[in-house]
């Protein structure tokens, strides 16, 4: 139950930052927070990551749906097992997937916020719900490595015994 409650809050941070964005600044206001290298920067969104896929809504609401069926089934195998990390992680990206597709399922668009500019780079405009489906993914990564680095030593653990025993 904790993993449902992580992606709850997850889910309704980013609602309510959305929220604020969206009824206090206008489409393309700004409001600079350190200098020009974070801005808080009103914009929408009506593709996927870095903008791609633009007019796409009803693909990513039934990809969207699809994923997040996905992920509550295997967060529940997960916790059949015992596993912490990875459960987390698909939470991390269960509350960012909702946050996004509840903007596309009400409103045809994703609300944007958050802006970082390095040097003359800027990088495209995201929100809460995309920095923690990216630090979901990148946990998830994590787990699969210490996940193989687990298997590794039981198996040479394991090996290792045999030879031992012989």
């Amino acid at each position: 139950m904790a993993y449902y409650l992580i992606a709850l809050i997850v889910f309704l941070v980013d609602q309510g930052i959305k929220y604020l964005i969206a009824t206090q600044l206008e489409l393309g206001e700004q409001i600079p927070v350190i200098g020009d290298f974070f801005v808080i920067t009103s914009s929408r969104n009506r593709g996927a990551a870095f903008g791609i896929l633009q007019d796409q809504r009803w693909f990513f609401i039934i990809v969207t749906t699809l994923v997040v069926i996905g992920i509550i089934w295997y967060m529940r195998k997960m916790k059949a097992e015992g596993r912490k990390l990875l459960p987390t992680a698909l939470a991390l990206v269960l509350g960012g997937a909702l946050g996004n597709f509840i903007d596309r399922l009400v409103m045809g668009e994703v609300v944007d916020f958050l802006q970082f500019t390095f040097g003359t780079y800027t990088f495209p405009i995201f929100n809460i719900a995309d920095s923690c489906i990216v630090i979901g993914v990148g946990l998830i990564i994590l787990d699969t490595i210490l996940d193989g680095k687990r298997e590794q030593a039981v198996s040479g653990h394991q090996s290792s015994g045999k030879e031992g025993n012989e």
